[in-house]
């Protein structure tokens, strides 16, 4: 049975303090953490970095060649740093499932750690810095998104769709995956808390942090499938 595009209400508020989220393999950590900052997969193929990539190969190429980010002309969408403004996303949601065939990494949701930040810190930073920022009302990887650089346009989230749990609706999956886009790299002191799928894991952030007193690190079972 096809899936439904009826659209999906919004009617919830912005939130006040936003949170945004970022996955990767813990395995990266070690590399960013010697660099201080996240990069976007511009940066990382420009750099050769060593990295253990987990997103879906066609869209990651489609956001560097194809999607440009329309508020800031002549940027890519692989040349920012990407943001849910959920934990437990749809992309997690897949490599759980382990099956989708654009998808070679098969290593399950288990090394995946979630890095948070706060949305109005960030912004604040990023204005002060004169860096590139902007979000999507969906998919940023998809050709019909639409993209915002204004804070009072937040409410273009639709933000009954971020935090639903049902993906049965096609437009909510959609939206669901609205982004925040940092442009070229995102600074490492940003990064306030460190979600994590289970103790081992934990363990092998400390280990990558070297004893740092924050970020955060803590197992949150209400991120993961």
């Amino acid at each position: 049975m096809p899936k439904s595009t009826r659209e999906p209400s919004n009617t919830m508020a912005v939130p006040e303090n936003p949170k945004i989220y970022h996955i990767t393999h813990v395995d990266n950590l070690p590399s960013i953490m010697q660099t201080g900052h996240l990069s976007s997969d511009a940066k990382v193929i420009a750099n050769a970095t060593p990295h253990t990539t987990i997103g879906m190969s066609e869209i990651k190429q489609r956001r560097l060649n194809r999607i440009g980010v329309t508020c800031h002309p002549g940027t890519m969408v692989g040349e920012y740093v990407p943001f849910y403004f959920c934990p437990r996303s749809i992309m997690l949601y897949m490599m759980y499932k382990g099956n989708h065939p654009d998808i070679t990494y098969k290593g399950g949701q288990g090394p995946i750690v979630h890095l948070q930040a706060d949305l109005r810190a960030v912004v604040a930073w990023a204005d002060a810095d004169e860096k590139k920022w902007a979000f999507s009302d969906r998919n940023a990887g998809a050709f019909y998104t639409n993209f915002y650089n204004d804070f009072r346009m937040l409410d273009k989230v639709n933000w009954d769709a971020v935090v639903s749990h049902d993906f049965s609706l096609s437009t909510i999956l959609e939206k669901k995956q609205a982004e925040f886009l940092l442009y070229d790299s995102f600074p490492w002191h940003l990064v306030e808390h460190i979600g994590v799928h289970n103790a081992g894991i934990e363990t092998q952030v400390r280990q990558a942090l070297n004893g740092a007193a924050r970020p955060t690190i803590r197992v949150e079972p209400t991120w993961y499938y």
